[in-house]
C-alpha cells in the first residue's frame, strides 16, 4: 500500500494550439454582418446575388448553436450568395413585415423576394444547411 502522504499526478495530453497556417485576412473572416431596417432594402432586396438573412437575437440559445455553421455557409458558399444578420429585438418592423414566428429564422432572398419555400426556423445541422442552401441555390439557377 502506499504511503499516505504520496501524491499521485496524472498526465493530461493538450492538443497542440499552435496554429501554423497563415494570418487571415479580415474580410476572409467576417463574411456575414449584422445589418438593420435601413440597410435591408438595400443590402437585400437590391442585391446581385442571392441573400441568406438570418433573424437572430442574443438571448435566443438554438441562434448561438447555428451560429458556426452560419459562419461556415457564409464562407463556403461566399461566389454564390451574401449571408447577414438581422436583431429581431431591433428591428421590429422587418420581423412583422416577414412574420418571423421562431427564431432562429432563415430566409432566401433573390432579386428582391423571398424564395418560396426557403424559410427555415430553428436550429440546423451543418449537413442540413449544405443541403438546404444546395437545393435553393439550385432552384433559383433553374428558373
Amino acid at each position: 500500500m502506499p504511503p499516505t502522504n504520496m501524491i499521485i499526478k496524472h498526465h493530461i495530453s493538450k492538443p497542440d494550439c499552435t496554429d501554423q497556417s497563415p494570418p487571415r485576412s479580415a474580410a476572409s473572416e467576417n463574411t456575414q454582418h449584422q445589418i438593420n431596417q435601413s440597410e435591408f432594402s438595400e443590402t437585400v432586396l437590391k442585391s446581385d446575388v442571392p441573400v441568406l438573412v438570418e433573424f437572430i437575437a442574443d438571448w435566443c440559445g438554438p441562434c448561438r448553436l447555428i451560429a458556426p455553421a452560419i459562419e461556415w455557409a457564409s464562407k463556403e458558399y461566399q461566389d454564390k450568395l451574401k449571408v447577414v444578420k438581422i436583431d429581431h429585438d431591433s428591428n421590429p418592423q422587418l420581423i412583422e413585415e416577414y412574420k418571423v414566428y421562431g427564431l432562429p429564422a432563415l430566409i432566401l432572398f433573390n432579386k428582391g423576394k423571398e424564395i418560396p419555400k426557403s424559410r427555415k426556423e430553428g436550429a440546423i445541422s451543418k449537413v442540413k444547411l449544405k443541403e438546404y442552401l444546395d437545393a435553393l441555390l439550385e432552384s433559383i439557377a433553374v428558373a
